[in-house]
């Protein structure tokens, strides 16, 4: 091997290397800010409820726990969208593992999901009013009798709402159509985080304290902002292609 091959090929070794180090940054940082923002969590329970509250007994400790899973959930969902609109440029910089995050991290959140409204489930029995899960999964209305009502409602359609599109992507490759068509109904998602955003502000103290508080409505802003900027645009352009076609 000559002289100027070997420089060549260190040279070469050098940059890949470089690339190498310099996405792994780039994937800590990632995860760095994602912590930063689940860590908003247990910090605003904890301003509202003290921790000795918290632990009082079997009925609080399992409200702090829906309570913790709805804010993880709303959080993840947000994370959830920005990594779907921008995915491609996501995985430019950071690299292809992106993909799989996204589809692992939209499991978690369904789980999640899922997870807060058994645990209300559980707090009703711990409180006393008994294992009822239709109360908490089915019994939405339209006419309520109580704006409270109306809030679990918000709640149960933003869980159903998910599960559509949850499961959407499960079973895609299932038929035609949903092969054809799956993506389109991960604009669910935009529905879901904005009605989930909804529930918690009108019936949990926890959306209204800070540091969540901030973080929530930045969130709004940052959601409302991809909805008009750049999903209504992109849905108008398929629009016009299809009348076209």
């Amino acid at each position: 091997m000559t002289y100027q091959r070997s420089i060549h090929l260190r040279g070469h070794a050098r940059v890949f290397l470089n690339a190498v180090i310099i996405k792994s940054m780039k994937k800590l940082a990632f995860f760095v800010f994602l912590i930063l923002l689940l860590l908003l969590v247990p910090v605003t329970i904890l301003q509202a409820t003290p921790l000795a509250l918290v632990l009082k007994n079997s009925a609080t400790i399992t409200n702090s726990i829906q309570r913790f899973f709805g804010l993880v959930a709303f959080t993840l969902l947000f994370v959830q969208i920005l990594l779907g609109v921008f995915m491609g440029k996501f995985s430019e910089k950071l690299g292809t593992w992106v993909f799989k995050f996204h589809f692992f991290e939209g499991g978690l959140i369904y789980t999640l999901a899922l997870a807060h409204p058994l645990s209300l489930v559980l707090f009703n029995h711990f409180t006393g009013i008994g294992w009822d899960p239709y109360r908490v999964f089915i019994n939405a209305c339209l006419l309520c009798q109580s704006q409270l009502e109306y809030y679990y409602t918000l709640g149960m359609l933003s869980f159903w709402l998910l599960t559509v599109a949850v499961f959407a992507g499960i079973f895609r490759a299932s038929t035609p159509w949903l092969k054809a068509n799956w993506r389109k109904l991960h604009v669910i998602n935009y529905v879901v985080f904005l009605i989930i955003g909804l529930h918690g502000f009108l019936i949990g103290t926890d959306f209204r304290i800070q540091p969540f508080y901030l973080f929530a409505i930045l969130a709004y802003v940052l959601v409302a902002g991809i909805i008009i900027f750049v999903e209504i645009p992109r849905l108008h352009k398929n629009f016009r292609n299809w009348l076209r076609s």
